[in-house]
């Protein structure tokens, strides 16, 4: 068993949390993380600090909501890198910049440690059910080191390339992911204004060749006009802000990426920006002058 430390115990981070302390592992939390206490109350050892956390800890693991986040973690006072030695692997399963994490990662290498970026897809469901798929980028030799505590929070796990390839990997997936979700809500918006049956026709298409986990998750979700968050809108225009970024500096052109990102920049306009990302259907509702369940 590994002494693993955990830092960012939120909506993916504390289940993701609770199946390594759940398979044994010594586990160290933040004490003055809001969700720190359940999991010490199961038999985590608590840490005055992110120093104090790596000092402890072989492995440190890292899932906060964005760059700036990651930097502060790692490299801010009393932060992870003052309690690193030689030989301790740091693991930033975060959604964040390519070019930062980088960055990030040489200066911990200058530490004599090792790092993976490592983030995840499949939302809080996923993280419950430790099915993630976790995007890996860095040296092999690490990620085998690592592997069997990852596949206790997932199961698609994949060595991608170097540091950076994880992230670049998880901006993608992101992409990916917003378009299909625009393209799930235009469906049903379209055909419930015709006056169809949404949850019929999100049925029937389930059985063809326009299945997806989106139809299936994001598609329900939508029809039940459920937008209590398994991954909040702001998160969503994070990761497609680094995808518009990296086209730019890349010289790529992302219509739809973009197209995507002024709908989730519309519902967070509107009040939206802790919905669930299947949120984006209200604001294609308001284009439509018609609300999913009104046929």
């Amino acid at each position: 068993m590994s002494k693993i430390g955990f830092i960012g115990l939120g909506i993916m981070g504390k289940p993701m949390a609770e199946h390594l302390l759940a398979a044994g592992h010594e586990l160290h939390v933040l004490k003055s993380s809001r969700q720190s206490a359940t999991l010490i109350g199961k038999g985590a050892k608590p840490c005055e600090d992110a120093r104090a956390l790596a000092t402890a800890a072989e492995i440190i693991i890292t899932m906060v909501p964005d760059t700036p986040d990651v930097e502060t973690v790692l490299f801010g006072d009393s932060g992870v890198a003052a309690g690193l030695k030689p030989g301790k692997i740091v693991v930033d399963m975060s959604s964040i910049s390519p070019i930062e994490t980088k960055i990030f990662a040489k200066r911990i290498n200058d530490l004599g440690c090792d790092y993976l970026d490592a983030p995840v897809s499949g939302g809080e469901v996923g993280a419950k059910a430790a099915s993630l798929t976790i995007m890996v980028g860095g040296p092999e030799k690490t990620f085998e080191a690592v592997r069997p505590i990852l596949e206790k929070m997932g199961k698609n796990i994949t060595l991608v390339g170097g540091n950076g390839d994880g992230q670049t990997t998880k901006v993608a997936n992101q992409i990916i992911v917003a378009l299909t979700i625009e393209a799930v809500a235009e469906a049903l918006v379209f055909a419930s204004k015709a006056g169809a049956d949404p949850a019929r026709v999100r049925a029937a298409l389930m059985g063809g060749f326009a299945n997806s986990r989106v139809l299936e998750v994001h598609g329900e979700r939508m029809i039940a006009r459920n937008v209590a968050p398994g991954f909040r809108i702001e998160l969503h225009q994070k990761d497609l802000n680094l995808a518009l970024s990296g086209a730019r500096a890349l010289g790529v052109s992302l219509p739809n990426t973009a197209t995507c990102q002024e709908l989730f920049n519309a519902a967070s306009a509107a009040g939206g920006a802790a919905w669930d990302h299947s949120g984006m259907v209200r604001v294609l509702e308001r284009l439509a002058n018609h609300d999913i369940g009104a046929a």
